[in-house]
């Protein structure tokens, strides 16, 4: 689990025992040097929402030119190609969130949640990361699945390091499936009534077992507009 804006990447990695999903027309698979590493959701035509974390190695920035997004499918073998602007990715300063400029996508783009997480809420978060938890680089998932998660309160004991008193994340347990490293920087949707979802955190980290961590999208609504406007 990763808490930093700017820290290590993990090993990339899936939904650990969750389902195939069937839609997801916002989710971006993000590759280093050509492999897997990463999730994240496009939030408007030139914008990609992930986690920080994936960003670096070693504690230093990942060049842009090594970095590629797929989008627009649900299995990373088809879908299209883009590449960062360079130079045109900002993170905050007070959560695992990047936000990263590409060329024009053509693909439907997620819905932001103007409402924090919700205790009792059921969310689902979604991933292209690993199926196993011996080795995550070698069960990646080629298409798109998802995890069905409660959010807890923060004074939950199983919150512990992953949320504190007066900060912008929010903590999930299990319902079917846990997100693991590659899934880092995915959405997390909430489900309406009529099944309309919108993106209410970004997915930075979990235990492989029972419980998983996200950056609260409302609470980084300032940042995001301030950004996506330029």
């Amino acid at each position: 689990m990763v808490t930093g804006a700017v820290a290590t990447a993990g090993p990339s990695a899936a939904v650990i025992g969750g389902g195939r999903s069937t839609y997801g027309p916002w989710a971006v698979r993000m590759f280093v040097d050509g492999k897997p590493e990463c999730t994240g959701t496009a939030i408007a035509r030139q914008w990609i929402i992930s986690a920080s974390h994936c960003f670096y190695e070693q504690a230093e920035p990942v060049a842009d030119r090594r970095i590629t997004f797929r989008v627009g499918a649900l299995d990373v073998r088809r879908g299209t190609l883009v590449r960062p602007l360079p130079g045109k990715r900002v993170g905050s300063a007070d959560a695992d969130m990047m936000l990263v400029k590409v060329p024009p996508m053509n693909v439907p783009v997620a819905r932001l949640s103007t409402a924090p997480a919700r205790p009792g809420a059921v969310v689902r978060q979604l991933g292209w990361g690993a199926t196993c938890t011996d080795d995550e680089n070698r069960c990646q998932s080629p298409v798109l699945r998802e995890a069905t998660l409660r959010v807890l309160k923060p004074a939950d004991p199983r919150c512990e390091g992953y949320t504190v008193p007066g900060g912008t994340d929010f903590c999930m347990g299990k319902i079917v499936g846990i997100p693991a490293g590659g899934d880092s920087g995915g959405p997390v949707m909430s489900v309406g009534p009529r099944g309309t979802q919108t993106l209410l955190g970004v997915f930075f980290g979990s235990d492989r077992e029972a419980t998983a961590g996200a950056g609260d999208v409302s609470r980084q609504s300032a940042w995001i507009r301030s950004v996506i406007r330029h």
